[in-house]
């Protein structure tokens, strides 16, 4: 869902930047194993499950309305607050400055499945299952620890570095990944009135619930470029994966996505699950969101048509 490429930048210390990236995606998964041995002992209690629930959905919502579908692709307008609430969100995912994920991201459409994606499967050598394995490991995780592929903010988003907030949210992303860590624990917290409720609710509602959203996030970079059907000509390898789309919050209806990016709705069939529509419909209701991008049945209809479906 988000990354030659003349706009890439270079990593000024590209050891040092592949050290935090692989503590970022292998602490939470040292995490897990932790929580699932808690978890085979019976320490899992129902708070652990409440704040897990409450912050994935909250930084995925970030990641799907705010970063996705909002700030990459302008899918509807929003009230200054609630560009900076959904920002916030976003870097609560710990998926990286807003910037720079939009930017990777619209690098993504710009080159979707050809050389220059950053993260497609498809642009490796050779044939068969192991040229495969190695397009999906590099389309999941790989690409993220080779810095020629980083996307360039200043070229791919411009308007992102112009706005007063934004900018203030990604330089000081760290201090957002802390917030929301610090709302796992006050939440475990207040739920249980203890220390130790609000340290179990920091594993679950911390490492854990970044570990599952990063990969729902790495799996639409993959998998939908991979598996699952498609139902328009889109030029690429996207493809919508029904199975994947409530944990992603919409988002695995990809091929309807790289056939319309700018639409507000990726599920655009009927019994087609997106919550990430659903949220951006009920600000549309609450009037924090208008100019909402919707896609005619006609337009949808004629994309179908140009692959004979």
């Amino acid at each position: 869902m988000s990354h030659v490429v003349p706009s890439s930048v270079p990593i000024t210390n590209e050891t040092s930047e592949r050290i935090v990236r692989m503590l970022v995606v292998g602490m939470p998964v040292a995490a897990l194993a932790f929580a699932g041995w808690l978890a085979w002992g019976g320490t899992l209690h129902w708070h652990d499950l409440v704040v897990l629930a409450v912050t994935y959905t909250l930084s995925g919502i970030g990641i799907t309305v705010g970063y996705h579908r909002l700030f990459t692709h302008r899918s509807f307008k929003t009230t200054r607050s609630m560009r900076i609430t959904l920002a916030v969100l976003g870097s609560a995912a710990v998926e990286g400055p807003v910037t720079e994920w939009v930017a990777t991201h619209r690098m993504h459409h710009q080159f979707s499945d050809r050389a220059g994606d950053p993260h497609s499967p498809h642009v490796h050598e050779g044939t068969g299952w192991r040229a495969a394995l190695h397009g999906l490991a590099h389309a999941h995780l790989g690409w993220m620890f080779r810095g020629k592929d980083q996307a360039n903010p200043a070229r791919y988003a411009k308007d992102l570095l112009a706005d007063r907030d934004l900018r203030f949210i990604a330089r000081t992303f760290p201090l957002w990944v802390f917030a929301g860590l610090a709302f796992a624990f006050g939440l475990g917290f207040a739920l249980t009135g203890s220390i130790v409720g609000g340290l179990t609710a920091l594993l679950w509602g911390g490492p854990v619930r970044i570990l599952l959203l990063h990969h729902a996030t790495f799996s639409i970079n993959s998998l939908c470029h991979f598996f699952g059907r498609r139902a328009f000509a889109t030029g690429d390898e996207s493809r919508n994966l029904a199975w994947l789309a409530p944990i992603a919050f919409g988002e695995a209806w990809h091929n309807n996505h790289h056939a319309f990016p700018t639409s507000a709705r990726h599920g655009l069939g009927r019994g087609q699950v997106d919550p990430g529509a659903w949220c951006i419909s009920g600000l549309e209701r609450l009037h924090l969101a208008w100019d909402v991008v919707r896609i005619s049945p006609s337009r949808q209809e004629a994309k179908r048509g140009e692959r004979g479906v």
